[in-house]
């Protein structure tokens, strides 16, 4: 008897928990989740906003490493060593891991210009480590200038560096080129290659500069990241189905009555 008696307790309070639960449902308005909403929305775009200037910060770090070593006018100062240049690639590679790891473990909305075209993506957006190409193509091309150097003598051309120089060095004056720049790591290769004993030289360079694709990256970001602003992302996108829900369930029980009338 006292078995039953308890189990008719249990019964009548889980009954008068549905209960509550039903009307602290119903007492919640479609206004109430409204004015909810709003202020989520506005802590998500915040928090999305942060991550996004911390991204913009880490890349910010990447490219004054890319322009480590190098004076205001985009130059290496003659001072500068291998060891040097090796520190500089170190630095380069731990602020672009740095960057890699937070833009994959976060929510980064970004804008990307590409052709006049701004377009929404998920990521930092390409990176484009010019210097850093520039520095180990003019090593190169200082390498093509010492082969040149112990070639002269059987060259009947003479130094097809020095006369490459002659002609690239006004050119880099006038267009004010720095020693490293494309324009004058162009002419270089250019003016080398029309020498008949210059393939040697030009093989060297070729096998020397790497790829610039190398020295391209665009690291991408998840669209949801467990994160702050990830979890609000959630609630407002929970928040929203519910209020697209009542406001549907809303509008066919309208008609509903309209047709029952």
């Amino acid at each position: 008897m006292g078995g039953i008696w308890k189990k008719r307790i249990k019964e009548e309070q889980k009954e008068q928990r549905s209960n509550h639960f039903l009307n602290f449902r119903k007492s919640i308005r479609t206004w109430h989740l409204i004015l909810v909403l709003i202020p989520i929305l506005f802590l998500t775009a915040t928090f999305l906003r942060f991550d996004h200037l911390k991204m913009n910060e880490l890349k910010a770090a990447v490219v004054e490493a890319d322009l480590a070593g190098e004076d205001e006018n985009g130059q290496v100062p003659e001072g500068t060593t291998q060891k040097t240049q090796e520190e500089i690639t170190a630095d380069i590679t731990e602020k672009m891991k740095a960057l890699k790891e937070f833009t994959e473990s976060h929510t980064i909305v970004n804008f990307v210009e590409k052709n006049g075209i701004t377009n929404l993506t998920f990521g930092t957006g390409p990176i484009y480590l010019e210097h850093q190409y520039n520095r180990l193509a003019a090593i190169a091309i200082n390498k093509a200038k010492e082969i040149a150097v112990t070639i002269t003598d059987k060259n009947p051309n003479g130094n097809i560096y020095a006369k490459a120089n002659a002609v690239c060095q006004p050119l880099a004056i006038k267009n004010r080129w720095s020693w490293n720049s494309p324009g004058f790591l162009n002419c270089m290769t250019t003016e080398i290659a029309k020498y008949p004993a210059s393939d040697y030289i030009t093989e060297q360079i070729a096998a020397t500069i790497p790829s610039t694709a190398l020295f391209r990256y665009d690291f991408a970001s998840p669209v949801w990241a467990p994160t702050i602003a990830g979890f609000l992302m959630i609630v407002a996108a929970l928040l929203v189905i519910i209020i697209i829900y009542r406001i549907i369930t809303w509008i066919l029980i309208r008609i509903a009555l309209l047709i029952i009338k």
